[in-house]
């Protein structure tokens, strides 16, 4: 190892260790990559294809098209008269349908049959009577202008009828005669009055649902109308028609006619009346249109593709959070100005370039969304937005904890955008009864901002294709009637407003003073009473006492009455982790940690390395108080922790070239002490240092965190059980690394196994239940906790009894631990026994009766674990 200390990184260090990181994490996502900038080239190109497809098919089909009329003929104004209407007979009363007499014999039975209704009885009665004019003797040339023309309905065969054209009067006799040589027909015109407009179209409805005796569907009505309130001095009708394919406008126009000339006649007398002769159409080119799928279709597509990043960003910040390497990249040094300041910047980068590509392409393909609007107005928009969206991105990554839910709420978010956008938020923008300012409320939903600006220049470039050819210029900002002006103010202020509450929320979520101390805490004991504490763990309490007093120089860790207890929950009582824990190292060797699992030491190492809040008592590394100046002692510490935080796309050379960074070590030092590294792990031959650490076996990632946790010559360096899963021959490699490191470090190390324990830890803690039981060196332990001899004696199950008094022989205070099949087990004390006499007494045993197998071992470290565990066992019950 490089063990040269370069002082705490920079802001600019940082900055550059996390961007190159990021770079390299992006190299290994080059799949990732390219689908995301090929999916918006693609959508384009299938929008060009269908329009060029579009256009040739129009073009097809241009000889297609009627010659230009310059001269459009006139139109005679005339209803269209429902066939059935012959079913009426000559009855004033209404009936029926079914009641109706049917008759196809003489079209001149026929007559066309209106009703009328109005809250002003007696006032229409007397209006329908001058409904339909009576032709008079006198030949007058505006003859067809004076009558109610109409012609069968266009939509029903004709061929059993004889004539076609009539003219509609009250009585046809004799008087009609004067047009009977005329294609034109009289048709005698009958209106019936209903009761009420309901009645009315409950009466109309059931014509529309009665047969006649061919078996066709009738149509018994030419018209309706409703007089309201109208009287003799207010006329206020509603024209009733029947809304078909085949309803001509001359026949409203017709309709209206009729009722105004009637209104007329009966406050003005006979000789008022408006004359209609025809109507005309507008001269017509006949220009084929070819519809602009691109500008119609553009607004759907274009946010799908414009929100498509926003997913993207979620899952990478989120993917961070849940494998815990935001917090990993903390403890090693990453301060959050420079975390906020790469991250942010990184990823708004990465949209602008993907924003680029997707305006740049589009112009090239001669879209008039890209090409028709002005560019600057563009830049700003997306310019606008895409800060909005990163800075929303980082907001909403603090209330996930997982990338799966993530991704599932960032990609259904960005369908359900597109989709209430097109087909709801798009009908209230067109609709003209909807408040403008519900429009502004909505677009403070930032899909929906960005939605109305890509509709605002869809609209524009699509007017521009057919009128103008242009589509937005900055001018048109100031348009009454544009949005785009409101959408780029509303998402300014929320770029700012989300940015700084992003920031702070982060802030809070990474933040060791945002666990609060619950008061239903304070009335747990903070401490085991003297009595149960060993004399190391008393002794080592007052050490702490002392070095409060004077100075802790010489020391680099000092823990004075640390203490973790968990709140309530889910109705069990508080959990106590850490019971009160005071401990003084010193700047060099390795300090052992065993206990059970459960015991509380993972707890202890949480809140030494930042993760959690200490409930009361606090702890100095190098001097520093990690309540008050964590982020000063993330520099000067190591960590590996007891679960692999790693890139699963990043090298191993690459993990420390980064964590190397993040310690201030650059240039050759920075090569060096990764190559160093590597070897020193057995992590650099073989290709192993450029494999992607998710292809790495448990082994050897659990040997590139212990590396990560040495790189830069930290202070102080904590490791949570480092050799798990390794095999003889690694944990060996490791255990040489971890003893040529502590030479010049402070290493606490938790382990679970004894012969780690002894080859590595200078001094050792058994930690039972939340509290320290002993410290000593595993000679000492030994010695205190295992101050007797395992003699093992295996004979025939009938000398059993003559073993037990040799033993006792050599002393009554023996313990038989273990008794099976003939093999028994005693704890001889040692001061009370000489080896030499143990093994007198077993030669005299051979000559007595036989033995089989016989050994004296001396305690091990196993041994003591046990039974300090088990001895603790009910004072930690107690407390």
């Amino acid at each position: 190892m490089v063990n040269t200390n370069h002082g705490k990184a920079n802001y600019l260090a940082q900055s550059n260790a996390l961007l190159r990181k990021n770079l390299a994490y992006q190299r290994r996502n080059k799949c990732q990559n390219c689908c995301l900038f090929v999916t918006p080239v693609l959508v384009l190109i299938i929008l060009v294809v269908l329009q060029t497809y579009i256009e040739q098919q129009v073009r097809q089909n241009i000889d297609k098209q009627p010659p230009p009329i310059l001269n459009p003929p006139e139109l005679p104004v005339e209803l269209q008269i429902a066939t059935s209407d012959c079913n009426a007979d000559s009855s004033e009363q209404f009936q029926t349908p079914d009641s109706l007499h049917v008759s196809y014999k003489n079209s001149s039975s026929c007559r066309a049959t209106f009703l009328a209704t109005g809250t002003n009885q007696s006032f229409g009665l007397d209006l329908v009577k001058y409904m339909f004019p009576t032709l008079s003797d006198e030949d007058s040339p505006d003859l067809l202008a004076r009558l109610i023309l109409g012609s069968y309905d266009v939509g029903i065969e004709r061929q059993s009828y004889t004539d076609s054209n009539f003219y509609l009067q009250s009585n046809c006799d004799d008087n009609s005669s004067s047009l009977s040589n005329s294609e034109w027909t009289c048709m005698q015109g009958l209106t019936l009055w209903q009761n009420s407009s309901s009645k009315m179209n409950d009466e109309i409805f059931k014509s529309k649902t009665a047969w006649n005796s061919r078996g066709e569907r009738t149509e018994f009505f030419t018209g309706a109308f409703d007089f309201l309130n109208s009287d003799t001095s207010n006329f206020n009708v509603t024209l009733w028609y029947d809304d078909n394919p085949f309803t001509s406008p001359t026949c409203i126009l017709r309709l209206a006619n009729m009722v105004s000339n009637a209104y007329l006649q009966y406050s003005q007398g006979n000789g008022t009346i408006i004359l209609i002769d025809f109507i005309k159409n507008m001269p017509n080119h006949n220009y084929l249109t070819m519809p602009n799928i691109v500008a119609l279709m553009s607004t759907l597509f274009f946010i799908w593709i414009v929100v498509w990043l926003f997913p993207v960003i979620l899952q990478a910040l989120v993917y961070e959070k849940q494998h815990n390497l935001r917090m990993m990249m903390k403890m090693h040094g990453l301060g959050d100005g420079a975390y906020w300041t790469i991250s942010y910047g990184y990823f708004t980068i990465v949209s602008y370039i993907y924003m680029l590509c997707f305006v740049a392409f589009g112009s090239l393909l001669g879209l008039g969304f890209f090409t028709m609007n002005d560019y600057i107005i563009q830049f700003v928009f997306y310019f606008i937005y895409v800060n909005l969206q990163v800075s929303m991105a980082f907001l909403a990554a603090t209330l996930f904890s997982n990338v799966k839910t993530a991704s599932v709420v960032g990609y259904l978010l960005v369908f359900v955008t597109g989709l209430i956008g097109n087909f709801l938020f798009k009908a209230l923008l067109e609709a003209p009864s909807f408040p403008e300012k519900w429009v502004i409320v909505l677009e403070l939903f930032p899909g929906f901002a960005l939605y109305r600006g890509l509709y605002e220049l869809q609209m524009y470039a699509y007017e521009g294709s057919v009128v103008s050819s242009r589509g937005m210029q900055w001018q048109d900002l100031d348009n009454p009637s544009n949005g785009m002006k409101e959408v780029i103010i509303i998402m300014f202020v929320e770029w700012l407003v989300s940015l700084v509450f992003a920031y702070f929320v982060d802030r809070l979520s990474f933040s060791r003073f945002c666990f609060k101390k619950p008061s239903t805490l304070q009335r747990i004991t903070s401490r085991l009473p003297s009595e149960t504490q060993k004399a190391d763990v008393i002794h080592e309490r007052e050490i702490v006492e002392q070095l409060k007093l004077a100075s802790t120089a010489g020391y680099a860790i000092v823990c004075d009455d640390i203490r973790k207890v968990y709140p309530t929950r889910d109705g069990n009582p508080p959990k106590v982790a850490v019971k009160g824990m005071s401990l003084a190292l010193p700047q060099t060797g390795c300090f052992g940690m065993l206990g059970p699992n459960g015991a509380g030491k993972t707890s202890f190492i949480s809140m030494m390395i930042g993760l959690t809040k200490p409930t009361s008592g606090t702890a100095l590394i190098n001097g520093l108080d990690i309540e008050t100046h964590m982020h000063e002692i993330y520099s000067t510490m190591g960590v590996c922790p007891q679960h692999d935080l790693l890139w699963e796309t990043l090298t191993g050379r690459e993990h420390l070239l980064f964590y190397g960074r993040l310690k201030n070590l650059s240039g050759a030092a920075l090569t060096e002490a990764v190559e160093e590294s590597l070897k020193n792990l057995n992590l650099f031959y073989g290709g192993v240092a450029d494999k992607q650490a998710g292809k790495y076996s448990g082994g050897m990632k659990r040997r590139l965190s212990v590396a990560i946790s040495l790189i830069g010559d930290p202070q102080v360096v904590f490791m949570d059980e480092p050799s798990t899963g390794l095999d003889p021959a690694s944990r060996n490699n490791l255990w040489n690394v971890v003893k040529r490191a502590k030479q010049d470090r402070a290493i606490i190390l938790t382990t679970h196994s004894m012969e780690e324990a002894e080859a590595l830890c200078d001094r050792l803690g058994i930690f039972v239940d939340g509290s320290l039981q002993c410290i000593a060196d595993a000679k000492e332990l030994k010695a205190r906790y295992g101050g007797s001899f395992v003699l093992t004696i295996t004979t025939t199950a009938e000398h059993d009894s003559d073993v037990e008094a040799i033993v006792n022989s050599l002393t009554p205070n023996a313990q038989k631990i273990y008794h099976l099949s003939g093999t028994q087990k005693f704890e001889v004390p040692k001061h009370e026994v000489r080896i030499a006499d143990v093994f007198e007494a077993v030669e005299i045993a051979k000559n007595r009766f036989p033995v089989h197998a016989w050994g004296l071992a001396d305690t091990t470290l196993e041994d003591v674990f046990i039974k300090v565990a088990r001895e603790a066992q009910p004072f930690a019950r107690l407390s």
